[in-house]
């Protein structure tokens, strides 16, 4: 059996209410709230990218492993928004954590379903035998371009899950992914902001491709919305993954621990992700857990988790979910949060 030996998660102190991007572009802010259900968002401090974010949450995955970063054989990095385009992520989280030199290291993209997809080949490392243990992260500071709609939403954090065979948190059931060539949000090498293709975004892309990719897991793994404690869907906003789990059978309880949405926001390839780790704070021993990604061009990753008992011995050894959302948090103003993410460039 293969599963999560430790996990771990990380989001920014700094925050932007979502009223405060609509008073700057002179827009509602109920009607803005209420349309996406979302009231702040995440952001990244000057000194925060993708890969602080990474190390970050792995850190806190390695304490409640227990183990050796030497003994990771392999570290993949999924994100839409590496600081490099060419030169990898991965090769400074894995020094930063001490796994160097002996190590297989790549970073992945596919916009938001990144980080399941990270998450998807280190497990596939472990259960094929060629690494002992295999860590995936899905981490962004995601882009939305000044008065876009995913200004309102677009955040930053992310999640680390170090899979073995050992001492595992978290057993791994059943995998299933469903993909297809759908444009409905893209960014070209050399801009700095995504576009989307407005009709594209709910029926053809997000919900054509969580719901298949849930009920094919399901139906994999002979099990109903009924025999699943928690599930987790991308979100994109806080809307769209109720509706999901509304159409597959799902009720407002069993997405509640996961559905973080409305105080981080999107963020991208590690929204899922950090969905999951939130739940798994409070999730308890013989819990079914359903996590249901999505990425935009199109695709969804699927898994099935039953929790474990050893949960309760690692759960409160690094910073749990809840924490991060609500305390110490630290609010800016439009102009400061243009400052920070360098939508205002300054002289130098």
């Amino acid at each position: 059996m293969v599963g999560i030996v430790g996990y771990g998660a990380y989001l920014p102190r700094f925050r932007i209410k979502v009223e405060d991007i609509a008073h700057q572009w002179g827009k509602d802010p109920e009607l803005i709230k209420n349309g996406l259900l979302v009231n702040e968002k995440t952001v990244p401090g000057m000194d925060e990218d993708t890969i602080t974010i990474s190390v970050e949450a792995a850190k806190a995955a390695l304490i409640r492993a227990g183990i050796d970063p030497q003994e990771i054989g392999c570290v993949y990095v999924g994100s839409e928004s590496h600081p490099y385009a060419v030169k990898p992520s991965g090769t400074i989280v894995a020094e930063a954590l001490g796994i160097v030199p002996e190590v297989h290291i790549a970073d992945f993209e596919f916009a938001c379903k990144a980080g399941t997809e990270a998450m998807y080949v280190a497990y596939s490392q472990v259960k094929a035998g060629t690494v002992k243990f295999g860590l995936g992260i899905g981490a962004d500071t995601s882009q939305g371009a000044p008065g876009d709609p995913l200004e309102y939403t677009a955040s930053a954090g992310g999640s680390a899950f170090i899979f073995g065979t050992e001492n595992l948190l978290a057993e791994l059931h059943e995998t299933y992914s469903y993909t297809t060539d759908t444009p409905d949000f893209w960014r070209r090498e050399g801009a700095d902001y995504p576009r989307h293709g407005g009709r594209f975004t709910g029926e053809p892309a997000y919900f054509k491709h969580v719901i298949n990719s849930a009920k094919g897991i399901m139906k994999m793994a002979n099990l109903t919305p009924k025999d699943i404690n928690y599930a987790i869907f991308h979100m994109p906003n806080g809307k769209f993954p109720k509706r999901a789990a509304k159409i597959l059978g799902f009720t407002d309880e069993q997405i509640e621990p996961g559905w973080i949405v409305p105080w981080m926001g999107n963020t991208y390839s590690g929204s899922s992700p950090t969905g999951f780790a939130a739940t798994l704070d409070i999730a308890k021993p013989g819990h079914v857990i359903m996590l249901t990604s999505f990425g935009s061009g199109a695709g969804s990753d699927s898994f099935i988790f039953k929790v474990t008992d050893r949960i309760n011995e690692v759960r409160n050894k690094a910073p749990l979910l809840s924490d991060m959302l609500h305390k110490d948090k630290i609010y800016l103003d439009y102009g400061k949060y243009a400052m920070f993410r360098r939508k205002i460039l300054l002289n130098e």
